[in-house]
């Protein structure tokens, strides 16, 4: 085992520092691999989707069915001549509909969003200990969490060597310090450099027949909650010729692409501010009122992902997340991906979000999925767009840009394409994707400091 880690160590030092490649095997997905991809997300037939539909919709009619269809608010597609809808269309619906919304309110009731409510207030405190303090890092909690990636028995032949890459948080982020490495389940393992994008920590297992193969560490590091009292008119003018604008102003495939529909909504959105934080807010407040958030398909089997916003209207965390990534850039304002897990108490998952560039600021967390939503603070500004400005401390900041490189290299490609939260697992027979393992966070514990 050592000796195989000192030789994936070495191919690690000659792959670079991990910026992204369009000729990056691991990213590069095959249309075979996709469309087999999409068949596992649309995995509903015509019945299911009825028979869960009628629940709500006693009497519901094909033509009912067929209308939401040709608005996208029911995802589906053909798939071997048969008509298969995605895993989640049928809630979907009634997160995406506003009619159908009201109607699936009436049945189960309308449900507060707990963690809104619960930062609604948290968040005031942030800004209040941001002004008494002088300072836009406050209020740290020490937070505590085991992970663990289990590959399901026999999906390898017995004696193979699985190979996981789980994920681990930066140490570049103002906001995190302190990480701290308590026990791993296997005793060699390689923590990858932040000069990579994507941020892991590295085991090999072998694998026993009729046996799950399971990975796992436990960590504490602590979270900053990080928030910036600017005012618009503090930004300074940036250097258009610096490499920092370039490269976060620029297009890149195949996700952020300046398209005609692009140019035209910014345009119309942004029209003749010149302030960059007001042209963000903007762009933040149009996407939040108009793509409610729904369950979404796997990020890879997506050519586009602003685009299939902006055709399927709604997007999750991620999906927004690079819709305004995109306006903004095209609005001539650095932006770029960022993301990891959300770990506010009761309310642990996968989260994307990105930072914004303000020259005379500097990099400033920004959460669009976190716009929607809020309940109690419409009448203070800073309170209601508080996720323009910072984030709070609850986040697990693993991924400081998308599609990257690891470290040591993946040799087949990547289950998540764009993203890196859950883990990524191969073997010398291919890559293993997500039907074949599962990870997650099975236990996670606070403490909290006050200063």
């Amino acid at each position: 085992m050592r000796k195989l880690f000192l030789i994936l160590i070495s191919i690690s030092v000659v792959c670079g520092c991990g910026r992204f490649s369009s000729s990056d095997p691991s990213v590069n997905i095959t249309e075979d691999e996709r469309e087999a991809r999409i068949a596992i997300d649309f995995s509903r037939d015509s019945n299911y989707i009825v028979n869960y539909l009628k629940l709500y919709y006693p009497e519901l009619k094909a033509e009912q069915v067929e209308a939401w269809e040709a608005t996208n608010a029911l995802e589906h597609r053909y798939i071997d001549g048969q008509k298969r809808y995605f895993r989640n269309a049928g809630r979907n619906l009634f997160r995406i509909d506003k009619e159908a919304r009201q109607v699936y309110e009436q049945v189960e009731g309308v449900k507060v969003d707990q963690l809104h409510l619960f930062l609604d207030g948290y968040n005031k405190e942030v800004i209040k200990a941001v002004r008494e303090q002088k300072k836009s890092l406050v209020l740290p909690v020490t937070m505590t969490i085991k992970y663990t990636l289990t590959v399901k028995p026999d999906v390898v032949p017995d004696s193979t060597v699985l190979r996981a890459w789980m994920p681990y948080p930066r140490e570049d982020q103002n906001s995190v310090k302190d990480i701290r490495l308590i026990s791993t389940s296997e005793p060699e393992y390689k923590i990858s450099s932040d000069k990579y994008v994507h941020k892991s920590i590295y085991m090999e297992k072998i694998a026993v027949a009729g046996q799950p193969t399971v990975f796992s560490y436990e960590l504490s590091f602590k979270g900053y909650n990080e928030w910036y009292d600017f005012n618009p008119e503090d930004i300074e003018p940036y250097d258009t010729n610096s490499r920092l604008y370039k490269e976060y102003t620029a297009e890149r495939a195949t996700h952020v692409i300046f398209s005609d529909r692009i140019k035209k909504i910014t345009d119309s959105i942004v029209g003749t501010e010149t302030n960059p934080y007001i042209k963000v807010k903007k762009i933040y407040r149009w996407i939040a009122d108009n793509y409610p958030w729904a369950s979404a398909r796997e990020y890879s089997t997506i050519e586009n992902i602003p685009e299939y916003v902006l055709d399927n209207n709604h997007g999750d965390c991620g999906q927004v997340g690079l819709l305004l990534i995109t306006m903004a850039r095209y609005a001539g304002i650095p932006a770029r991906w960022q993301s990891g897990w959300m770990l506010h108490p009761n309310s642990v998952n996968l989260h994307d979000w990105l930072e914004v560039y303000y020259e005379g600021v500097g990099w400033v967390p920004t959460d669009q999925s976190f716009g929607r939503g809020r309940y109690n603070v419409k009448d203070n500004d800073d309170e209601y767009h508080f996720y323009t400005k910072g984030l709070d401390a609850y986040r697990w900041i693993v991924n400081s840009d998308y599609s990257g490189e690891f470290s040591p290299a993946k040799k087949f490609i990547r289950s998540e394409t764009v993203d890196f939260q859950r883990g990524e697992v191969e073997w010398e027979g291919g890559n293993l994707y997500f039907d074949k393992w599962s990870g997650w966070i099975s236990d996670i514990q606070y403490k909290y400091e006050d200063k």
